[in-house]
């Protein structure tokens, strides 16, 4: 038995393994890029504002999978949507954003979901630009939005004024008229043929 462990099993793992070597590189790729991610957060701070009008224009035609992907990344969803991811690195390779040529050019030769540190570490660059353009836009709803809720409780407040008025109306009515008894109406039976 220790014969066959020894000998036998790592020789068959070894021709059934195909990913093997694939992902040490992967992971060799991945260890440099994490050795350098201090000098690409670095180049992005300084130039921020050059960046921001791109990556939001990449954004925002992107489709929703990688929309969602960016707010949330997920290991599954870079298996799941590997060339959308693959299309939206070789957009910010083509703008130069800063990690980017090492993140694409690792996920086509490995595949998105061997090299899932780096692109996730890309993805939250991108989403630093939409996080600030986001609040830009929701902040003007924000205030009309709570005076929408003002007046909507004066109203409320005004209806139910009216109601009370209503069912005090219908009580001295009810007090100064005597009740009327409804007879009912019965229907005719056709007659039968």
């Amino acid at each position: 038995m220790d014969y066959w462990k020894t000998k036998v099993l790592p020789k068959i793992k070894k021709v059934l393994d195909t990913s093997g070597p694939k992902k040490a590189a992967a992971a060799e790729a991945c260890k440099i890029f994490d050795d350098s991610k201090e000098a690409y957060s670095k180049e992005l701070e300084d130039k921020k504002t050059e960046f921001q009008p791109k990556v939001i224009e990449i954004y925002e035609a992107s489709s929703a999978e990688i929309k969602a992907l960016i707010k949330e990344p997920k290991a599954s969803g870079l298996k799941k949507y590997a060339s959308a991811v693959q299309k939206l690195l070789d957009q910010l390779n083509k703008i130069e954003f800063p990690g980017s040529k090492t993140v694409c050019e690792a996920t086509s030769k490995f595949g998105p979901a061997l090299v899932s540190g780096p692109v996730f570490f890309v993805f939250e660059k991108v989403s630093t630009f939409l996080v600030s353009e986001e609040k830009a836009v929701e902040s003007p709803p924000e205030t009309s939005a709570a005076a929408e809720e003002t007046t909507t409780k004066e109203k409320e407040i005004v209806v139910e004024v009216e109601k009370k008025e209503e069912v005090v109306a219908e009580a001295e009515a009810a007090a100064t008229d005597p009740p009327k008894v409804e007879e009912p109406v019965v229907a005719a039976e056709p007659p039968k043929p």
